[in-house]
């Protein structure tokens, strides 16, 4: 071999470096945050990161511009589909009660790399959305002043014409981010008083609106002669329902808060189904009414709202419109300034992100170096940069956890259960073995009947009639399912996006490549349906499994698709980034690669099949002549 060249073997062990999985740790509650926020904080949390400007902005857009009344149907719509994700992460932030959200739900099923890279677009979509929301707060209440705030800043400081920089720096913007910061870094407790006060207020202005909204509808609004319920027919409710699902993307920051959650196995999946119960009814409620008091095609999409109780002569109530949009606002900012910190602490506990940021103050016991630094950074852009080229960026990232988080679902439910929670701390069993790759945990030990219930095996009552799924090795049908699932799902999404536009295909082609790639993604749903899954009583667990997670997958594929391609370009760019900073710093940090030189390596249990009952296990020692370690609860995993 050429000298300087790897050899295969070193390829290998570098290979699963980037695909080694963190310990499941299901059962312990030991954290250096406090526990302290019950199941109502949890889900005020997921309201206030869910019903925000959108809701007095969006409304308005969709339906002048989309859908017309039938925006309600897009919202609904909207709302089944974000349900889809919501309910991945309740399972996962009950099972596995850390801070984290998709970045750890993807680290202890896909891999670490994968981790990091959903971790670090979850980063940017943070920083992004908390200074978007912070410039549309200093610009409402701008509009409340008359502008006064712009005026003076453009006549003392003048008018900035830099590409990507804002016409004017906002000092009102950047000044609302740091004082939330300072509230958010006292401690939890504190977040939350404050986020319980600003979504009363928002709620009692959403109901405000709804009340008299409906004593002044006019259904002829809804008419024929006004253009009809679904102006834009189809396609148009479809364009809204793209738009109106990044109404629902702020309940993930209920499983980034588990951590901190009194009982996360009942307090998260009830505040993430609560919560999403209560934006979806405050955005189609309030949509409903909105086209009913006014004529859709006659809505002023910057505060459609506030403008349709102008028109029917209720200036007033504008004012309470103004109130209740300021504070949604601010519950929008403290969600994303709570939300940040942790997943930047849970990446550098880690060791995949820089260590400063995994400190936790010991008195307010909070990140207070991540929400300080974040919070800065955060505040720098609010104040600097022109926000709208980059907002699209919000839409790729977190639909692209909203996949992972997905897929991760059905590695968890066809692994074999994790031994950490099996056996018990104080009796391991003797097979006990911690998994440190994704095939890995989908490689179940033993094929003899006593292993012909574990999940990933083929269930007992199909054998007969697939036989030759039976044949391959243990979780190598789950694994070949998979892949093909979302491989099938990605061109089903592509057929459907670009068939008749992108693509230019005659009519028999596009229903022949539609008919196969639909084919494969059902094929792929039977055989994983065809294996056996965990079942767990002690824990929230979502219903029909494979299918709820596989058409999350195609739903956020088919949306990721219809983005533009400057923004896959900018996505690109960052995940470049992202790369230099985890081969950098990340894999040589990370906590599972600090286990291998200290000899903290584990006997590797194989076991060899025979036609007697009893099953002949060996134990293979590694090769290093390091001492073997003393027994503990839960053994380490072995050198490639």
């Amino acid at each position: 071999m050429a000298q300087g060249l790897p050899s295969a073997a070193s390829l290998s062990r570098f290979c699963q470096k980037l695909n080694r999985l963190k310990p499941l740790e299901e059962s312990t509650m030991d954290t250096s945050l406090r526990r302290c926020l019950s199941m109502l904080d949890l889900t005020l949390l997921g309201v206030g990161g869910m019903v925000g400007s959108g809701l007095y902005v969006l409304t308005g857009t969709v339906a002048k511009e989309m859908a017309g009344p039938a925006v309600l149907v897009s919202f609904t719509v909207a709302a089944v589909a974000s349900l889809l994700a919501a309910l991945c992460y309740a399972e996962f932030g009950a099972r596995v009660p850390r801070t984290g959200s998709a970045y750890l739900f993807t680290y202890v099923s896909m891999g670490e790399l994968w981790a990091f890279l959903i971790g670090w677009n979850v980063l940017l979509e943070y920083l992004i959305g908390g200074a978007a929301v912070a410039r549309a707060w200093s610009g409402y209440l701008d509009a409340i002043f008359s502008h006064q705030i712009r005026n003076f800043t453009e006549a003392h400081l003048g008018v900035w014409q830099v590409p990507l920089l804002a016409h004017y720096p906002d000092f009102l913007a950047a000044g609302i981010l740091l004082l939330a910061s300072a509230f958010v870094s006292c401690g939890a407790r504190v977040s939350s008083w404050l986020n319980h006060t600003f979504s009363a207020i928002s709620l009692g202005a959403i109901l405000f609106i709804i009340t008299l909204g409906f004593i002044l509808a006019r259904p002829h609004n809804w008419s024929a002669e006004e253009g009809g319920f679904a102006p834009f027919g189809f396609s148009g409710i479809l364009a809204g329902t793209a738009t109106c699902f990044y109404a629902f993307v702020g309940f993930d920051v209920i499983a980034a808060s588990s951590e901190e959650a009194r009982n996360p196995k009942r307090a998260v999946p009830m505040a993430i189904a609560i919560s999403l119960s209560l934006a979806a009814s405050a955005y189609i409620l309030v949509s409903t009414v909105l086209t009913l008091m006014v004529p859709w095609h006659s809505l002023d999409p910057d505060s459609a709202l506030a403008d349709a109780f102008y028109r029917r002569g209720y200036s007033w109530a504008g004012f309470i419109v103004a109130v209740g949009s300021i504070c949604a606002m601010n519950t929008v900012l403290l969600s994303n300034l709570f939300s940040l910190p942790r997943i930047v602490y849970a990446m550098a506990t880690d060791g995949l992100f820089f260590q400063v940021f995994a400190r936790v103050h010991p008195q307010t016991q909070v990140p207070v170096v991540g929400i300080l630094v974040f919070g800065v950074l955060m505040a720098l852009l609010a104040l600097l940069l022109d926000l709208e080229a980059l907002v699209q960026f919000l839409s790729i990232g977190t639909l692209l956890a909203y996949t992972f988080v997905a897929t991760s679902i059905i590695v968890l439910r066809f692994q074999k259960a994790s031994p950490s929670s099996s056996p018990g701390p104080s009796s391991p069993g003797p097979l006990t073995k911690e998994h440190s790759s994704f095939s890995d945990h989908l490689q179940l030990v033993g094929t003899g009947q006593a292993a012909a219930s574990e999940p990933g095996q083929l269930r007992p009552a199909l054998r007969p009639y697939l036989g030759f799924l039976s044949r391959c090795s243990p979780g190598t049908a789950v694994v070949w399912a998979l892949s093909i699932l979302v491989v099938s799902a990605i061109t089903l999404g592509c057929v459907l996006v670009f068939g008749d536009s992108a693509l230019h295909l005659p009519r028999w082609a596009y229903l022949l490549l539609l008919l196969l790639s639909f084919s494969m993604f059902l094929l792929s749903l039977l055989v994983l349906g065809a294996h056996q899954q965990q079942h767990r009583q002690d824990t929230f667990q979502i219903p029909l499994v494979p299918l709820t997670p596989a058409l999350s997958i195609l739903l956020n594929i088919c949306l990721m698709l219809k983005l533009s391609y400057l923004t896959w370009l900018r996505f690109c760019i960052w995940l470049l980034v992202g790369l230099a900073v985890y081969f950098g710093y990340g894999i040589w940090h990370s906590k599972e690669n600090l286990r291998e030189p200290l000899g903290l390596t584990a006997t590797r249990y194989v076991v060899f099949p025979s036609g007697s009952l009893e099953e002949t296990v060996q134990a293979v020692q590694p090769s290093s002549q390091v001492p073997a370690p003393e027994p503990s609860c839960v053994e380490q995993p072995a050198s490639p």
